[in-house]
């Protein structure tokens, strides 16, 4: 059997392959830059595109089962493709958005096009990834050893890369999966206060909190680049999932309580799932 991973430099897809290639699996792996791309001893790797999907015939020849990174635009034709290559299984990787409802143009497009091909499928949906810390976080860490936050109080339970690679890994190779759709969150409610904390033992080094506006913060993550600039307005609640406006207080007000327990990917794994001061070791190197 062999598993295609798209998307397979990505911060998931990289630790699926990394899990399927432990598991003994035959993993072919997609990229669009394959000359640049490092992957475990094994694992074949191919140039590829979802962006253009007459650029995956070949990487979907041979392929039993696919870990699917989401792109709506193409999707349904991307899962034509597969299918007619032979590929019985696509476990997709969604966001916990859809559960909610708050998604309906970037990763539901992606489950509906695979759940109507016919094709076996499981859908992962994660909720807030405690690697956003990184890149928001991380520049002013690293060169102020400061945070400027708006909602230091605001409590979540953010998820672990890992555990997500760990449950897609698991449907893609084990059966009774099929049809399920896995919400997957941290295994503790935290307030980025404390995940302020757990960085600054992590890496042995007292970190301040500037309560700021979102205003600011705003301008702060702009200043910043990268995926902080690209995200500022809806990680600051200016902006819903589908770029309407939004009110930045309503994320002060979220009743976590209200929710539940939420679940996480020991449900699936067997194994409790990784804690943000876990995460936070894991990632300490980041920081520094």
């Amino acid at each position: 059997m062999t598993i295609l991973v798209t998307g397979a430099t990505g911060n998931v897809g990289r630790l699926v392959v990394e899990r399927l290639v432990e598991a003994g699996e035959r993993v072919r792996a997609l990229t669009r830059a394959p000359q640049s791309a490092s992957f475990p001893a094994g694992v074949e790797v191919l140039a590829g595109d979802l962006n253009d999907p007459s650029t995956l015939d070949a990487a979907f020849s041979g392929v039993d089962r696919t870990y699917l990174f989401p792109v709506a635009r193409t999707a349904r034709e991307v899962v034509a493709r597969a299918a007619r290559a032979g590929v019985r299984r696509i476990v997709v990787l969604s966001a916990g958005a859809v559960t909610s409802g708050a998604d309906t143009d970037f990763h539901l497009p992606v489950e509906r096009a695979v759940e109507e091909s016919g094709l076996e499928w499981t859908h992962v949906r994660p909720g807030e990834f405690m690697l956003n810390k990184v890149w928001l976080w991380g520049p002013s860490i690293r060169a102020e050893s400061v945070v400027r936050e708006p909602f230091p109080d605001a409590v979540w339970c953010p998820v672990h890369e890992r555990d997500i690679a760990e449950v897609a890994a698991e449907a893609l190779v084990r059966d009774g999966h099929q049809g399920r759709a896995y919400d997957l969150n941290g295994p503790e409610p935290i307030t980025r206060r404390n995940q302020v904390r757990a960085i600054a033992s992590a890496i042995g080094r007292d970190i301040r909190m500037d309560v700021v506006t979102p205003e600011q913060a705003r301008v702060a993550y702009r200043e910043q680049g990268g995926f902080a600039a690209d995200n500022a307005d809806f990680l600051l609640g200016f902006e819903d999932y589908s770029g309407n406006e939004s009110d930045p207080e309503l994320l002060k007000r979220l009743d976590l309580g209200a929710l539940g327990p939420l679940p996480t990917s020991e449900a699936v794994t067997g194994r409790p799932a990784r804690t943000f001061d876990q995460w936070a070791r894991d990632h300490a190197a980041d920081f520094r």
